[in-house]
């Protein structure tokens, strides 16, 4: 994988270019995609967005989703736009795998693929140019970095504010986690002398549910939570019979692990939801504990030191049955 600057003479010639992410994007995820589209079309680019699957509702005011294509939804319409694209622009994942069933088609595209990305062990051999860097808050300041070192920064309007500044936000938990960065707080700076309204997209991201996702957490609260004081880590898990009930929909469990955290003393919170086809984890740590190691060890995951996620193909009882028995391992790190 070259250095992603060695691509900016690139961006003078006309190119037809598809940006794609992580299954289920979050709001970096989907914000650093379309901060990255507005970008490219305002170069003059033939650019087209494509989602591994669907996403969550509360994204569906930012600008330019209305074009974004879902992969399982038009699966034969996006393959062939991937197979027809000169470029593919990878944002926020680290492996092809975690775009799900794209992967393949991926994988035998041709053309030059570009990754940018702050999650750890990336898969550089997948990819032509590409910048990794685990220091980042988020891929939307990557992205807001990429388009400053192109040299055409002038181009950056309030589309791709609300987009970038998105992802910068729900990555650093509003400014909050070790990752906010004097650069992150320019980068704020800047994005405000745009023009940048945050109240707006702050509503838009946490002042948008429904009431039963207010009561779904009220019950996962109260029912679902464990504490496991011996080792400073709670535990929750949801049920198929949860989702169903609530109606819980992509994007509604969102946050909920952050939750765990903050009961005094606890260093690691763990939430599982019963899905379907997986048993989907999702791990939060404070201080040293590296939940990104422990993902990729135990849970086939991965991510950051204090976020990553995993998964698990056993049942919901014995996957947590498992965790209980692994986290003895942990005891001395978590004291």
């Amino acid at each position: 994988m070259q250095s992603i600057d060695l691509f900016f003479p690139s961006l003078s010639q006309p190119f037809k270019a598809v940006i794609t992410m992580h299954q289920k994007p979050d709001g970096d995820a989907m914000g650093s995609t379309l901060g990255l589209y507005h970008f490219l079309k305002a170069l003059g680019h033939d650019v087209t967005v494509i989602s591994p699957t669907n996403w969550a509702s509360f994204l569906n005011w930012m600008p330019g989703v209305d074009k974004v294509m879902d992969f399982e939804q038009q699966r034969h319409a996006a393959t062939d736009l991937i197979h027809q694209a000169d470029v593919i622009f990878c944002l926020d994942f680290n492996v092809l795998h975690r775009t799900k069933h794209m992967e393949q088609v991926l994988t035998e595209a041709t053309c030059t693929k570009i990754l940018i990305d702050h999650h750890q062990q990336p898969q550089e051999e997948a990819f032509a140019y590409g910048i990794s860097d685990t220091s980042k808050s988020s891929t939307c300041e990557m992205v807001y970095d990429f388009i400053m070192a192109s040299g055409h920064g002038s181009l950056l309007n309030i589309d791709m504010a609300e987009c970038l500044y998105t992802g910068l936000m729900t990555d650093t938990g509003s400014f909050r986690f070790p990752a906010t960065t004097a650069s992150v707080h320019r980068m704020v700076a800047h994005l405000k002398e745009l023009g940048l309204n945050h109240t707006r997209v702050h509503d838009f991201i946490y002042d948008s549910f429904l009431e039963n996702r207010l009561r779904f957490i009220g019950h996962a609260l109260l029912n679902r939570m464990e504490v496991l004081y011996e080792y400073n880590t709670s535990l929750m898990y949801i049920t198929k019979a949860d989702l169903h009930k609530f109606d819980i929909k992509t994007g509604d469990t969102e946050g909920l692990v952050n939750y765990l955290l903050t009961i005094q003393g606890i260093k690691l919170g763990a939430i599982v939801i019963d899905r379907d086809e997986e048993r989907k984890w999702s791990f939060r740590s404070k201080g040293d504990f590296d939940v990104n190691t422990f993902a990729r060890e135990h849970f086939e995951g991965g991510g950051h030191k204090n976020a990553a996620g995993g998964r698990s193909s056993k049942g919901l009882e014995a996957t947590l049955k498992d965790f209980k028995e692994i986290i003895k391992q942990y005891h001395n790190q978590l004291q």
